[in-house]
């Protein structure tokens, strides 16, 4: 199916056979737009990603350093507030974002640890340098379809792995259930999910088999002397000691946050907030993932750290500061301008897109609403060759990396590689019709 020659990919045979197989196992995402919910299928193209070993060493070292940093932010904003009475990070960035939660003030999770799943996007630049574009701190979301798609890659081309020396990936279910296991207070793992219509179910299914933990959906859990139990068939219950939320922080518990949330656990922040449960990932991270946090990340690995940061943002701009709003408001037109409370690829606008008219309404709505907005310089970050209609065509790619915070820090040595499938776009979110494909990191 797939052969290396001289570290070049040649062209694969059977990707349609691959992709029926996908679909089958009903590996998709869903779209939320103009408040309606849409399931898309997500295409995989099968000319993997390739990284190479000395060069991953760099990336796994930047990324465990940006986690680190990340979460000791984390537990600093809902403690001692440190990096805001220094004045590294203004409190505008912190308490007026959508991500912050009050409820979460001088609560501790178990062993310290916020964000135990990090989805950190980054891509390759003309310039051979790696740029952090964003991190993904509450449901970071992927993993399994490289893990998918390499199965059957695997199955239908074993020797190629072997051959060429790729790292294998199938240490993710280990790597998460290590982390799992860290953090659990006491009972077995579980993954809560909102069920089987929710467009990820096959995310939460897969990883739950891999891992062994339970699959859960609310009406199967109870909080009771501030633990959360699950309901037995027998009519007992069982003890769940760390639980694997995929359900937004304001939907999990109904007395706490969203009161109309029907997929929530009433009680589950007292169980959290007594120690008796690990909520993977932390309730609050939204806060330290908000896109104008992310312009302090750097200065976050200087201030907790002691070190420079191994990997660059994107030359970033907040329209917050004086200086910063004067020079997009002029170079608007060559800038790639992002809304803060948006994901997904939603709100991000390129200037070069606008008309003059349009420019001169966004200049006033950014003068008017300037924390709600980062700007950034385009960068012109690699293409990779993808399958089109037979061919091989050049695409816009980047890749998610995830990184496990448990008793260490650890890099899954693979990731999510996402591609635009329109020629002009720079936009590879799988919401905004992209592909994946596989990322193989050499091991030699």
């Amino acid at each position: 199916m797939i052969k290396m020659k001289n570290r070049q990919i040649l062209p694969v045979t059977n990707a349609d056979e691959i992709n029926q197989l996908l679909r089958r196992y009903g590996v998709k995402f869903g779209v939320y737009k103009n408040g309606q919910f849409k399931e898309q299928f997500f295409p995989f193209d099968p000319i993997p990603r390739i990284i190479e070993s000395e060069k991953f060493k760099v990336i796994e070292k930047g990324l465990v350093q940006r986690a680190d940093a990340l979460n000791k932010f984390l537990f600093d904003i809902y403690h001692g507030k440190n990096i805001i009475r220094d004045g590294i990070v203004p409190e505008d960035f912190v308490y007026i974002s959508s991500g912050y939660l009050p409820q979460c003030e001088g609560v501790t999770p178990p062993e310290n640890i916020y964000s135990h799943i990090s989805g950190i996007d980054l891509v390759e630049g003309g310039d051979g340098e790696w740029y952090i574009l964003e991190d993904n701190l509450r449901i970071p979301s992927g993993a399994s379809y490289p893990l998918i798609a390499r199965e059957l890659t695997r199955a239908a081309s074993p020797d190629v792995f072997s051959e060429n020396g790729v790292v294998d990936n199938r240490n993710y279910a280990k790597l998460l259930k290590d982390t799992m296991d860290f953090v659990n207070r006491g009972g077995i793992n579980a993954i809560l999910t909102p069920g089987r219509y929710n467009a990820a179910y096959f995310e939460h299914s897969y990883l739950a088999e891999l891992t062994g933990a339970a699959l859960v959906q609310n009406d199967e859990l109870y909080v009771e002397d501030n633990m959360l139990w699950q309901k037995t068939y027998s009519g007992g219950k069982t003890r769940i000691g760390a639980l694997y939320r995929r359900i937004s922080d304001e939907y999990l518990d109904p007395l706490t946050f969203n009161s109309q949330s029907l997929i929530g656990i009433p009680n589950l922040m007292e169980a959290y907030r007594s120690g008796n449960v690990a909520i993977i990932n932390s309730l609050g991270n939204g806060v330290a993932d908000d896109k104008g946090i992310y312009y302090f990340v750097p200065k976050m690995i200087e201030y907790y750290l002691g070190e420079k940061a191994i990997l660059k943002n994107a030359p970033t701009y907040l329209p917050f500061y004086e200086e910063d709003r004067d020079y997009v408001l002029k170079n608007i037109h060559k800038l790639v301008i992002k809304d803060v409370a948006e994901a997904g690829g939603y709100g991000v606008v390129f200037g070069s897109d606008l008309s003059e008219e349009k420019l001169a309404d966004f200049r006033k709505t950014i003068i008017n609403e300037p924390r709600r907005f980062i700007a950034q310089e385009v960068i012109d970050f690699k293409d990779l060759p993808i399958l089109e209609n037979g061919e091989q065509v050049m695409r816009k790619a980047d890749l998610r990396a995830f990184v496990l915070s448990g008793e260490t820090t650890r890099v899954w040595a693979s990731g999510l590689t996402r591609f635009s499938r329109n020629p002009d776009s720079f936009v590879v979110n799988s919401s905004q019709g992209g592909g994946f494909k596989d990322t193989w990191i050499l091991s030699r």
